[in-house]
């Protein structure tokens, strides 16, 4: 059973994914920073892809991205890194990309890749539903890959659930129309987003991204939802790091506790 799913069928609340931009904020973190992910107590690993263009990310991963791109982070480096990597990290391991890249580096090889180092999924942000339908949906699957499709406070019923006929694992709500980025607080017109797709008895688990740094922000969404995803606010907590294990660890701990 592939790792996202059993995830899932076992915890059905309070589900933590943590993301953080590969190859930062030290080429050779990457590993590290999954052990230290694991270690916290968190239930997904998300790894950015680093990518120039990065268009639904604010700032914070924005440079991130940068930074580890000036550290020699590239799509074969990265796999090269994951080489092994089941041996130390058990949790669900997705890598979230741009299809441009992806495509460079050749679409089955990088499906390929992802099966032989052990990754469970991929968010791709910018894939149309059509176009993975017709041309890749198929080869996910040949691969044990599960794809994870977003949706906003303005994506249409009718497409939620059109999103929804078509995963195999978790669906990704972003609670803004915006960049990424860690807001104070959750307002009540997220709220009122949140409670329409509850609603809705969507028959794959949701988890709510964007805008979640902290143990209220975290409690908040799980509230409407299964869990959610924490990416800007990590990434402000390792580029600040002296000591990434124990950081990180207590990062994750006192949002969990």
């Amino acid at each position: 059973m592939n790792r996202i799913h059993y995830l899932f069928n076992t915890k059905q609340d309070r589900v933590l994914s943590i993301y953080f931009t590969a190859g930062f904020p030290k080429l050779e973190d990457t590993i590290p920073v999954m052990e230290a992910i694991e270690a916290g107590g968190a239930d997904i690993i998300e790894i950015g892809i680093p990518y120039s263009d990065p268009i639904a990310d604010g700032p914070t991963i924005q440079d991130s991205n940068m930074i580890a791109l000036e550290n020699g982070m590239s799509m074969k480096k990265l796999f090269d890194q994951l080489k092994g990597f089941r041996a130390k990290v058990h949790l669900p391991v997705v890598l979230m990309g741009y299809l441009n890249p992806i495509m460079q580096f050749g679409m089955e090889e990088f499906c390929k890749k992802c099966k032989e180092v052990g990754v469970d999924g991929l968010i791709v942000p910018d894939l149309p539903m059509q176009q993975y339908l017709d041309e890749y949906k198929s080869l996910f699957d040949s691969y044990g890959l599960v794809n994870t499709f977003l949706i906003s406070p303005q994506t249409s019923e009718k497409r939620i659930r059109e999103i929804d006929e078509n995963t195999d694992g978790f669906i990704y709500m972003v609670s803004s129309h915006s960049i990424t980025g860690a807001k104070a607080d959750i307002s009540e017109e997220q709220i009122a987003y949140f409670e329409r797709v509850k609603a809705m008895n969507l028959k794959n688990p949701r988890l709510i991204g964007f805008g979640i740094s902290d143990a209220q922000t975290f409690t908040t969404a799980s509230k409407y939802s299964n869990g959610a995803i924490i990416g800007s606010a990590f990434i402000k907590t390792v580029k600040n790091s002296q000591n990434l294990s124990k950081d990180i660890q207590e990062y994750i701990q006192s949002v969990i506790s």
